[in-house]
């Protein structure tokens, strides 16, 4: 949940109560006749602006509006909810909403993921070993094959099965060095598949990769990915470089 969001619309709101209060209620005709016309719509943008970028597709005006007119009459009677009850209840409803939509979109990358794997398995030259990895060979080195406890440099790009791309060294203009044992599985299996010099086309499922969560807003939940990988070398560990970041 955006918590930002969810305050700035909150304190939108007590504001645009302070306007009604201090203007008695004026009128609104559709034009912006003064600064107090101004500073009321503009929070009007802010709060629907707020609202709809927390998904928020429709909201019951009235309700809305008795709210602000009961914070404002000093009868607690009236008064529904307090601003706690109400702070508590948006951030309740808000994590529902988000977790919802992130179950909802994990369903159609997965399903979606299903049916590129099963339809690129068949392609010429794709490998699938037993744990469900596919790879293409590229270019195929003559060098020695990593273990798990060895420390690799490499070039990679990593994109989604739409194509759009979340992380390149080759972009960053520098190798990646890194453990055997500290990146996602599908890597893992890989690299200790791979003599240094070569140059492979990974599909990683899901369940390979960044599991049901994804990873940071790059990554979505369940999502199937394709890494471009050239094994550079396999670097000696006393002479490895601290602190590079893992992939």
């Amino acid at each position: 949940m955006k918590l930002k969001l969810l305050f700035s619309s909150a304190l939108s709101l007590a504001l645009i109560g302070t306007s009604c209060q201090q203007g008695g209620g004026s009128s609104f005709d559709g034009k912006l006749k003064s600064a107090n016309d101004s500073v009321s719509y503009a929070l009007g943008v802010n709060v629907a602006s707020s609202m709809e970028q927390q998904g928020l597709d429709e909201i019951n005006g009235e309700a809305l509006s008795a709210a602000i007119k009961a914070i404002n009459s000093g009868d607690s009677t009236k008064i529904l909810m307090n601003n706690g009850e109400a702070m508590q209840f948006l951030q309740t409803y808000f994590a529902e909403m988000q977790e919802k939509k992130r179950k909802e979109e994990g369903s159609a990358n997965k399903t979606k993921g299903q049916k590129f794997l099963e339809e690129n398995k068949g392609k010429e030259g794709v490998e699938v070993t037993e744990s469900g990895l596919q790879y293409k060979v590229i270019e195929m080195g003559d060098g020695k094959k990593p273990g798990m406890n060895d420390m690799v440099r490499v070039h990679y790009k990593g994109t989604l099965i739409d194509g759009s791309t979340f992380d390149s060294s080759y972009k960053r203009g520098e190798p990646a060095q890194f453990p055997v044992n500290g990146v996602i599985a599908g890597w893992t299996e890989a690299l200790q598949l791979m003599p240094v010099g070569s140059k492979w086309e990974l599909y990683i499922p899901y369940n390979l990769a960044y599991g049901e969560k994804g990873a940071g807003q790059q990554i979505p939940p369940y999502s199937t990915l394709i890494f471009e990988v050239e094994l550079l070398e396999i670097v000696d560990k006393a002479q490895a470089q601290q602190g590079q970041p893992q992939r």
